[in-house]
């Protein structure tokens, strides 16, 4: 017998390996809800930073995420225009994946649904009249002071694209 473990003993140990080391389902959700989350607290969009393709920039944005009990988040987004009107949008959801109806403005989901697949990533999928809107990546700085958001959608004609928001954290 050769020292040397085949390549497919080589991948199943790999996999093991894995497995012990990385938190999922149940163990993943537990340990998430009984920490705090990197991201509860309020954040505030870079506007020095935004993509080229974005537009226009708002006057400002701010998220803030909650925790309101019963292992349940509440995220609200305020985004402030150019005519300082402010569009406010918040869904109440637990971060597995299952859906939640949003409330306050609606025009670009009127529900999402949240998963938390590691303590400092979030991941939102938004639904408008049953279609899907975007998808959004946060990612917290091993620091906890910056939130990265990738936002992937499509363009009015169709094309996909995927554009980075920076974040500083305000509290």
């Amino acid at each position: 017998m050769s020292p040397m473990p085949s390549r497919r003993a080589a991948i199943l140990l790999t996999a093991l390996a894995w497995i012990t080391v990385l938190p999922t389902g149940a163990n993943a959700q537990s340990r998430n809800a009984s920490t705090a989350s990197p991201f509860f607290g309020q954040w505030e969009l870079d506007l020095t930073r935004l993509p080229g393709t974005y537009g226009p920039a708002p006057h400002r944005v701010v998220y803030d995420f909650q925790a309101i009990g019963d292992g349940k988040w509440h995220v609200t987004v305020d985004i402030t225009d150019r005519d300082d009107s402010v569009r406010h949008m918040a869904v109440s959801a637990r971060p597995d994946g299952t859906m939640a109806l949003s409330e306050g403005e609606n025009g670009e989901a009127d529900s999402a649904a949240l998963m938390t697949p590691t303590p400092n990533v979030l991941v939102i999928n938004l639904v408008r009249q049953k279609m899907l809107g975007s998808v959004r990546t946060y990612i917290v700085s091993p620091d906890g002071k910056e939130m990265t958001e990738s936002a992937a959608a499509t363009t009015g004609e169709g094309a996909p694209f995927v554009r980075n928001f920076h974040y500083k954290r305000l509290r």
